[in-house]
């Protein structure tokens, strides 16, 4: 049987020019921008790229001009097919974004034509979030209602993966390698930085803050609670309230308690973008400076590190 598996992501802007389209697209999402007449809500995701553009350009270009993402999440993706086909399946792997290229669309045009059996749906999202893999699964599912061929397909989808231990193991051989280089290791604070999401969503029942506290107690477990540590909350758009700490205040807090060294972890992020080399990399290491938490540096994302690719692996074949 000849198994396919659609990665997706939500997706980045690849050059400057890209950058005020892809806003529009972003905060045209109902679930990012609750308005429910579709004329209102893109009149206002237009008005918050145009306001935003020219800072958001400027952050992608202190990080070379554009995200990453795209090639990350094709190389992860071929990372997953080699490791898949090194355990005997026959499977093909496909790349689709939320809010830029290649779009959802565009993958379930391509696996329409790939004379699959089965269809596996993994999210880049170990913790499940509707302003993230429910966004992504109400396009699919749209997407697939419209496309006959897919009702022959056996279609699997996998909501979340933050309990999983290859997924742990990984980010805990990256955590002890960067501890490696201290030596004093046991005496270094781990931040846990994930992005936030408004409260609402987690009254309402959304399940992503727990899952993040559950992946992050289930880390600290295993490196025998050695290392004192927090769990903050980075990327809040817009005057709602959202997920507190903002790690920008616990970085400051640290250094009022005279914390020299930290170590900060992209908790809810498996690849570079955005978050992690413009933010965290330059924005909250600055912030760390003015603290005076000397020390600051950041645990790489998992991007396409072995671990974590078995990891995914093991994610596609237990739903298989």
């Amino acid at each position: 049987m000849k198994v396919g598996v659609l990665v997706f992501n939500l997706g980045g802007p690849e050059t400057l020019r890209d950058v005020k389209p892809f806003l529009y697209r972003l905060f045209s999402d109902p679930e990012i921008i609750h308005v429910k007449w579709s004329p209102l809500r893109k009149a206002i995701a237009f008005a918050i790229a145009t306001l935003r553009r020219k800072t958001s350009e400027g952050y992608y270009r202190q990080i070379g001009g554009g995200s990453p993402l795209r090639r990350l999440t094709e190389e992860q993706s071929r990372a997953l097919a080699e490791e898949l086909k090194r355990r005997g399946r026959n499977v093909e792997t496909f790349v689709g974004m939320c809010t830029w290229r290649p779009f959802l669309h565009e993958a379930v045009h391509k696996i329409e034509n790939a004379n699959l059996d089965s269809l596996v749906i993994l999210p880049l999202f170990p913790q499940y979030s509707a302003t993230t893999t429910g966004s992504g699964f109400a396009v699919l599912r749209q997407l697939i209602d419209k496309h006959p061929a897919f009702k022959k397909l056996d279609v699997q989808w996998i909501c979340s993966w933050p309990d999983h231990p290859t997924y742990i193991a990984s980010f805990v051989q990256s955590i002890q390698r960067e501890l490696s280089k201290f030596p004093d290791p046991d005496r270094v604070h781990l931040l846990f930085s994930a992005h936030s999401i408004p409260e609402s969503y987690v009254r309402n029942g959304d399940p992503y803050l727990e899952q993040t506290k559950k992946t992050v107690e289930l880390i600290v477990d295993r490196l025998d609670r050695r290392n004192p540590y927090h769990l903050s909350f980075q990327s809040k758009i817009g005057p709602v309230k959202w997920l507190q700490p903002f790690t920008n205040d616990v970085i400051v807090q640290l250094g009022r308690e005279d914390v020299d060294d930290g170590r900060v972890v992209p908790i809810s992020f498996v690849s570079e973008h955005i978050e992690t080399l413009y933010e965290l990399d330059i924005l909250y290491k600055k912030v760390a400076a003015e603290a005076g938490v000397d020390n600051f540096r950041r645990v790489p994302a998992l991007n396409t590190d072995p671990t974590f690719i078995r990891a995914l692996a093991d994610i596609v074949e237990s739903t298989l």
